[in-house]
């Protein structure tokens, strides 16, 4: 097979053509960085393994991009880069991403439970079920809410001051008070004993 044309193309790519027809759009610099060039002669084997060169530094290139906005899991990471690389590939940049300490699920779980405690004031079965959300390891979620020792008491009394002390003079807005804070994972007997604390 030869290589008998290179097109720019947007966002970093490059479009390849083969024995004169369109063959795949790769990213411009892995292009350039493995010596690829217009006339070059490659093998069904070399032109897989330049195709997946591409296709992680593409990855590798979003990977610290999304990773320069905010923190993410391991599992939240895998599945952004799913979309656009096979899973292989997906898989080496998460890897990569642990090695220079720019994913960790432990350090990740536990800020994001230290938010869900005392900013969101959810309940410990609800922090649980969130960190789960983000693909942490069961085991781990419960370990790190573990570490938190919270009165879920003292968290519905604070919740309720905050955000429902004007909806518990009607009956029905009680209700709806009372399924909302269950539904952050409080249990019945708590929910009542905050409600008694709090009136």
């Amino acid at each position: 097979m030869t290589i008998t044309d290179i097109q720019s193309a947007r966002k970093g790519l490059s479009r390849l053509y083969i024995d004169g027809e369109y063959a795949v759009s790769l990213d411009t610099r892995a292009l350039r960085e493995n010596g690829i060039s217009v006339g070059m002669e490659i093998d069904d084997e070399d032109f897989q393994e330049l195709i997946e060169k591409c296709e992680y530094r593409r990855a590798k290139e979003k990977a610290l991009w999304l990773l320069s906005g905010k923190d993410y899991s391991r599992v939240q990471l895998f599945d952004k880069l799913r979309k656009d690389v096979s899973e292989d590939t997906a898989e080496e940049v998460c890897e990569r991403m642990e090695e220079l300490g720019l994913i960790d699920d432990e350090k990740y779980a536990r800020r994001l439970a230290h938010d869900l405690f005392y900013l969101k004031k959810l309940s410990y079965r609800g922090v649980v079920y969130k960190l789960m959300e983000k693909g942490i390891d069961k085991d781990l979620c419960e370990e790190i809410a573990d570490e938190f020792d919270i009165d879920p008491v003292e968290q519905l009394v604070e919740l309720i001051d905050r955000k429902y002390a004007d909806k518990l003079d009607d009956e029905k807005d009680r209700r709806r008070t009372i399924a909302a804070l269950q539904r952050l994972g409080y249990n019945w007997g708590d929910i009542k004993s905050a409600l008694e604390e709090f009136e």
